[in-house]
């Protein structure tokens, strides 16, 4: 198998591409920017079972008779959503970098 791939009329060779600089630079700064909202999520997602099981603190009514568990949990919701929003809205200027880097990196 090669790690050469057309791409329109080009062809790019992956390995390369994965040895630059700008590449290395672009994992660097999509892991640096993905970081804190993983970190968020799961001690987000680990805190709900942990304040249910071992405290009561969430067991108080909220709303009629809704708990403030459920609140925490359809809360879950609106953050993934929250959060693949950000991810999307950010991914459009990595898309264009990962663009940038193929340009430069293409072989004739």
């Amino acid at each position: 198998m090669s790690n050469q791939t057309t791409r329109g009329k080009s062809t790019l060779d992956y390995e390369k591409i994965v040895a630059t600089e700008d590449f290395k630079a672009l994992v660097k700064r999509k892991q640096t920017f993905s970081r804190p909202y993983v970190i968020f999520f799961f001690a987000a997602y680990f805190i709900l079972p942990l304040l249910t099981g071992y405290t009561k603190i969430l067991e108080t009514r909220a709303i009629g008779y809704m708990t403030w568990t459920w609140v925490y949990a359809f809360s879950m919701f609106i953050m993934v959503w929250v959060f693949t929003s950000i991810y999307m809205n950010k991914a459009k200027h990595f898309d264009n970098d990962v663009d940038k880097i193929i340009e430069k990196n293409v072989l004739k």
